[in-house]
Parts: structure tokens; C-alpha cells; sequence
């Protein structure tokens, strides 16, 4: 595990987290004047695409550094992890700096836009971003110490599991907003306008925290079997090249 690359994914991340907060706040400038609050606010079509385009531009900014980082595919994995997880932690610190926003941390945000709109409290994506900062860590001290840092099948099981039923906490509420109006077919047909419309009616009634913890439980058990066995595997090693 090198410090310094590590330093510099750290840099360039937290820069990423200023531009981020700062496009959000043109934005809420542009669309909430008093106040970003739900309901979502209707907006032209045209920026809508833009904003969309800019967050899978955004994670392709963060892929290609942690591509250049890396040198296998776990340690590139581990430093996209990191990045992420820092980016998102301090596009909130620089937007409460900046705008004294959020509230706290339970206050409700727009998260992502694809394939669904997330939604979720800060606190959420926060906790997430610090687990993904510890196994990223975990992952690039075991790679660098032992060779040993993949993942297995029952480890990549838990994650991705835990990560799908993360996934489901931020959209439920989204998706059965959408489902009271339209069937899962009709939304295959249904112009983005009619779409656009109903999305400006939507107010969180709820975030799934059951279902949030159980997905974190999942990934944190993944982590676990993850670190268990290459402690295991080090110690090993260690014991073997003893005199």
C-alpha cells in the first residue's frame, strides 16, 4: 500500500467533492431559489439529460484514476472504493461549509439519478462511504503485504448482495411513489413528460431503514469473511518463513 498514491486519490477526490457541490449549488440556485425541499421541482428536459450524463461522467473520472492507481484489478477496485467514498463525504462537508446545508443528518436528499432516483438521508451514503473507505484500506494493506488480497466467491456473494438490498432501501420509496400511477409496463411507454410531472408531485413518505441496515449487515459480512481469512492466510505465511 503505497501512502502516496493513496494521498493524491485522496486529493483528487476531495477536489471532485467541491466540484460536485458546487454544480449543486448552481443548480439549486437555478431551479429551488428558496430552498432545495421536496417535492422535486419540475425542470427542462435538456438539464435533466445534462445532469444524468454528468453523474455517469462523474464515476468515469473516478474508474479511470483508480485504473491509473491500481495495478491489479482488486487494488483498482479498492481504489475506487476510496475515491467514491471520499468524493461523497466531502461533497457534503463542502456543501455545509458553503450553504450550511444539510440541516442534519437525517435531513432527505436526491443520492443518485440512474437508473431510478435514490433517496435517502445523508446519514445513509455517509455510513456507507466509511465502510467503503475501511475495506478499500483493508483490501490495499492485505494486496501489498501478502499477495493475497482477492476476493473469494462467498465474500463477493455478500457483498453484492448487501449492496443490491442497500440499493433497494434508496429506490422503494421512488418506485412505489411511481407504481401508485403507472404499471411496470406503462412506464416502457410513457413520455418523459408525463414522467417529469408525476416525479415533481413525489415526497419521501418514508426511507427503509430495516432494509438499509440489513444490506450494510450483508456487506459488513463480507468484509468480515474477507478479513478473517487473509489474517489467517498472513499468519500463515509468517509462520512458514520462520527459521
Amino acid at each position: 500500500m503505497k501512502l502516496k498514491t493513496i494521498i493524491w486519490i485522496t486529493v483528487f477526490a476531495v477536489s471532485m467533492g467541491f466540484f460536485e457541490s458546487s454544480i449543486v449549488i448552481y443548480l439549486r440556485e437555478i431551479i429551488y431559489p428558496n430552498g432545495f425541499d421536496f417535492p422535486l421541482q419540475p425542470i427542462e428536459r435538456p438539464l435533466a439529460t445534462t445532469e444524468i450524463i454528468r453523474e455517469m461522467f462523474s464515476l468515469l473520472m473516478l474508474l479511470s484514476v483508480s485504473i491509473l492507481a491500481g495495478k491489479s484489478a482488486i487494488t483498482r477496485f479498492a481504489y475506487f472504493l476510496f475515491s467514491f467514498a471520499v468524493w461523497d463525504i466531502f461533497y457534503y462537508v463542502f456543501l455545509k461549509l458553503l450553504i450550511q446545508w444539510p440541516e442534519s443528518f437525517l435531513t432527505m436528499d436526491i443520492l443518485f439519478l440512474l437508473p431510478v432516483a435514490w433517496i435517502g438521508p445523508v446519514i445513509a451514503p455517509l455510513i456507507l462511504s466509511f465502510i467503503m473507505i475501511a475495506f478499500a484500506l483493508l483490501i490495499l494493506y492485505f494486496s501489498s503485504s501478502h499477495k493475497q488480497g482477492h476476493l473469494k466467491s462467498i465474500e463477493l456473494l455478500f457483498l453484492i448482495l448487501g449492496s443490491v438490498i442497500v440499493i433497494i432501501s434508496f429506490t422503494q420509496d421512488y418506485i412505489r411513489f411511481i407504481f401508485k400511477y403507472y404499471s411496470f409496463v406503462d412506464i416502457w411507454s410513457l413520455p418523459t413528460k408525463d414522467l417529469f410531472d408525476i416525479t415533481s408531485t413525489y415526497y419521501p413518505d418514508n426511507f427503509y431503514w430495516p432494509i438499509f441496515l440489513f444490506g450494510a449487515a450483508f456487506i459488513l459480512t463480507g468484509i468480515g469473511f474477507f478479513t478473517n481469512r487473509n489474517v489467517s492466510s498472513k499468519k500463515n505465511l509468517n509462520q512458514t518463513n520462520k527459521p
